[in-house]
């Protein structure tokens, strides 16, 4: 395995430029995702550590050499992509020892790397099927499989899970996370999911419009988001956003007083749904209209309107008795406050970005 630098990489195709000076360093063994909403650059970035793009500047080292020149076959990566792109003529074992086959590997030495990669991804019952014969997940599984094979020094995915269902989402996501555990490989993954980023990755890059927002493990770009984009982008619902200047506070609240001294130039306060406390009306920091409430079972979500006419999630229990016309009090402790200025960046943050 290997670690891999990118220095500042742009990409441009014609004149629209989609890379934006990308610099970045991914640990050897680390399991890093790259997430952003569509046409961020995140597979663009992808594909030019693969080299299945031409990047317009920069450098790309994978270990100690520098293949920014070099050809895919010559970068030594396994790529998984969203679509599985399997031989449907061949078997299981055919296909996951295809590349090998062209690449002159012994028959014994093909035979072991594929026994190995079944073993890891228990796939020894079908070895013998071809891909028509097995389901979603058992064919991403065979493409991973068909990656592991190659003993890479870095493993690249992109949105690999996209094509299955929820319930399988979830399962292939455990699975992968356990692949990686037990190869201790390098591996970079792409998603517009910020769940799977969030449950995934030891390192989390945050891409908005061809830039990096910020980079940091799913906690600390939960507890400590460096902008208002990525506090909004991560975290599932997203983060309340709240007009300082128009949010009307309770008579009963104390942050009316407090958040002036504590915001400075701030004009945006932000919280996550399940940091707001319920209670009374006019006894918490700001009085809400519930407009619809959402069991999910555990938890339930109320979608209420503020005075002003903004709208606000909070997270509860699921056997709440709140109801939609309801009017309540919403507590917003102040240690929960994520407070932003007129550039989107959080205040005391050193909000800089990459």
């Amino acid at each position: 395995m290997a670690r891999v630098e990118l220095s500042n990489i742009d990409k441009s195709y014609g004149p629209q430029q989609v890379l934006h000076g990308v610099s970045l360093e991914i640990a050897d063994g680390e399991f890093t995702v790259f997430v952003g909403p569509s046409g961020c650059g995140k597979s663009t970035l992808l594909r030019s550590i693969a080299g299945l793009e031409d990047i317009s500047r920069g450098r790309i080292v994978i270990g100690s050499e520098d293949v920014t020149q070099k050809l895919p076959s010559e970068r030594d990566i396994a790529m998984v992509f969203q679509s599985y792109a399997l031989y449907p003529h061949m078997t299981v074992r055919e296909n996951m020892e295809f590349g090998m086959k062209i690449n002159n590997f012994p028959p014994a030495e093909r035979s072991r790397r594929v026994a190995e990669a079944a073993r890891i991804l228990q796939l020894n019952d079908y070895l013998d099927r071809k891909p028509g014969q097995l389901s979603g997940g058992q064919r991403q599984r065979v493409a991973i499989g068909r990656a592991i094979v190659k003993n890479p020094k870095v493993f690249l995915f992109d949105e690999p899970l996209s094509n299955l269902d929820a319930k399988l989402r979830v399962q292939m996501r455990v699975e992968l996370e356990a692949l990686h555990r037990q190869l201790q490989a390098t591996m970079i993954y792409v998603t517009h999911d910020q769940v799977e980023a969030m449950t995934m990755a030891d390192k989390i890059v945050v891409l908005n419009a061809g830039r990096i927002e910020q980079v940091g493990t799913p906690m600390e770009l939960y507890h400590h988001p460096r902008t208002q984009f990525v506090a909004g982008f991560i975290g599932a619902p997203a983060m309340n956003f709240l007009d300082i200047g128009s949010i009307g506070f309770a008579a009963g609240g104390s942050l009316g007083n407090r958040l002036p001294q504590m915001a400075g130039a701030a004009v945006t306060a932000g919280i996550r749904p399940e940091h707001i406390a319920l209670c009374e009306a006019g006894k918490g920091d700001v009085d809400a209209t519930v407009r619809l409430r959402e069991t999910l079972g555990g938890d339930a979500y109320l979608y209420a309107n503020l005075k002003d006419g903004s709208s606000v999630t909070v997270r509860t229990e699921g056997d709440t008795a709140i109801d939609a016309g309801q009017v309540i009090g919403l507590g917003l402790p102040q240690h929960r406050l994520h407070v932003f200025d007129r550039q989107g960046l959080a205040l005391g943050s050193g909000g800089a970005r990459h």
